[in-house]
């Protein structure tokens, strides 16, 4: 019953999502174009708001369309050029196939697909709607709902010197106009961002939506910094902020160790550089009680940021932030934007959190985890052929898979496309270009799904390419 729900919640933001895309295409693309408003499509389809929302941000994620504060959502013009056409055109095919009815996406790293809480969150929500009549006050919070700030709050304090206030948390629409708004309130637009490489694609998108100099300190294949080439790139170049892991690496699965974190933090406080701390998968990691960088951090110059959506599922798409320092400014510019999130929506999350339901799901959702990556792990070894390099990872949710021999991961994508399986090139977790002889390999997959004969279909992929790369004239 509960998995029949789930995918009949994955089906309804899909369907919708593949609508609008080809309502898109259906439009001119020299010009921009407004969309229906939230409301508008919601009623158009017969869906909730939270699913509208959700494949909006989808599209907004891809770069298909981008909000306006109060307007509501536009079109892209095709004609713009992002600064890595390349990779970004590719990670547009990536993401766009792995929605389509029909493909293996071998690619998508959430991991409430393995086990949600959105059947909970949604009966807490209809019990609230009963037991709560609608409240002249106003419908919605700009920073979010304080019973839900403060549950966060209470969730990250872990001593009374690393303690957090329901005033230092935000809450927003989805991650990156977390993002958005965070690097505009702390006045970073333009500036010089220094991130672990690989690294997540949201985060690179944004930063090149800032308009900021990415430098990329790529990471060995146990996830450790060169710590060399890290101290070097903060005393060269003028940079302002650092994107890190706080336990686990996304996507690399590795793990930076606690004294070498204490290291990194020294340095930035050093250089007074902004740490953003990325949260999304702190809760998946396998070691128990990891360090993480907030431990060590100047807490003035730390940022923490994550999603509900990787615990509870795509029915709480929502980001959120934690910042103790210059939250003037960030509240001035979440005033502005004045995110109108559902508020019962907010406290359902909040009582799955303050029930210990939350607690529950993450220690379930972690054991599925590991099991489902030593399954993959020996699918990969079963059917790898020796063609794939298979470093354990530390948690998370995918492999980081390297091919022992030389190629393009692009056309490997292509050529899988063509079968109906998705696959992510490890070039799209590069502004550089890096890493092109990489993939990500997700095990939050459907497994009810042929995965061993996909893989055989992998394998072979990278092994024709290998030959085809052996014998092309350069």
């Amino acid at each position: 019953m509960n998995a029949n729900k789930t995918n009949k919640s994955n089906f309804a933001y899909q369907a919708v999502y593949t609508y609008l895309l080809n309502w898109i295409e259906a439009l001119p693309s020299d010009v921009e174009q407004r969309l229906p408003s939230l409301r508008q499509m919601a009623q158009r389809l017969n869906v909730s708001l939270t699913t509208i929302k959700y494949a909006y941000s989808l599209l907004e994620d891809e770069g298909l369309v981008y909000a306006r504060p109060k307007l509501g959502f536009y079109t892209r013009v095709c004609s713009s050029v992002l600064p890595i056409e390349r990779s970004a055109s590719l990670l547009d095919t990536v993401f766009s196939s792995a929605r389509q009815p029909g493909m293996l996406a071998l690619s998508s790293d959430a991991p409430a697909m393995l086990l949600s809480l959105e059947r909970p969150l949604l009966m807490i929500e209809r019990e609230l709607a009963r037991r709560y009549p609608r409240s002249p006050a106003p419908l919605y919070q700009p920073f979010g709902e304080l019973e839900l700030r403060s549950v966060l709050a209470d969730r990250y304090t872990r001593s009374p010197h690393r303690c957090w206030q329901a005033e230092h948390v935000f809450i927003g629409s989805d991650l990156r106009s977390i993002l958005e708004l965070s690097l505009r309130g702390l006045s970073l637009d333009g500036k010089v961002a220094m991130v672990e490489s690989p690294c997540s694609w949201v985060v690179l998108r944004q930063l090149l939506a800032a308009g900021m100099t990415i430098i990329e300190v790529p990471l060995a294949e146990d996830g450790r910094l060169d710590l060399l080439q890290l101290r070097r790139v903060l005393d060269t170049e003028p940079v302002s902020v650092a994107f890190l892991s706080s336990t686990t690496n996304v996507p690399q699965g590795g793990m930076v160790s606690a004294a070498d974190k204490q290291q990194v933090c020294r340095w930035l406080a050093e250089h007074d550089v902004w740490l953003f701390e990325n949260d999304s998968y702190g809760e998946f990691c396998f070691q128990p009680a990891a360090a993480r960088y907030r431990d060590f951090a100047n807490p003035d110059r730390l940022l923490v940021f994550s999603t509900f959506d990787k615990v509870i599922g795509a029915e709480a798409p929502y980001g959120y932030l934690l910042c103790r320092g210059h939250t003037e400014q960030l509240r001035h510019l979440f005033l502005q934007r004045a995110f109108r999130l559902s508020p019962i929506r907010q406290k359902a999350i909040a009582k799955l959190f303050t029930t210990r339901r939350v607690e529950l799901h993450v220690k379930a959702l972690h054991k599925l985890l590991y099991e489902r990556m030593q399954h993959m792990k020996a699918l990969l070894k079963a059917h790898g052929q020796g063609c794939l390099r298979i470093i354990e990872p530390r948690g998370g949710a995918s492999f980081w898979l390297e091919s022992n021999r030389s190629v393009d991961m692009r056309r490997v994508f292509e050529r899988l496309l063509a079968q109906g399986i998705v696959i992510a090139p490890g070039e799209i977790f590069s502004q550089a270009g890096l890493w092109r002889n990489h993939l990500r390999l997700c095990y939050t997959l459907d497994w009810d799904k042929d995965i061993p004969h996909a893989l055989r279909c992998l394998v072979k992929a990278v092994q024709d390419e290998a030959v085809r790369g052996r014998f092309q004239t350069p």
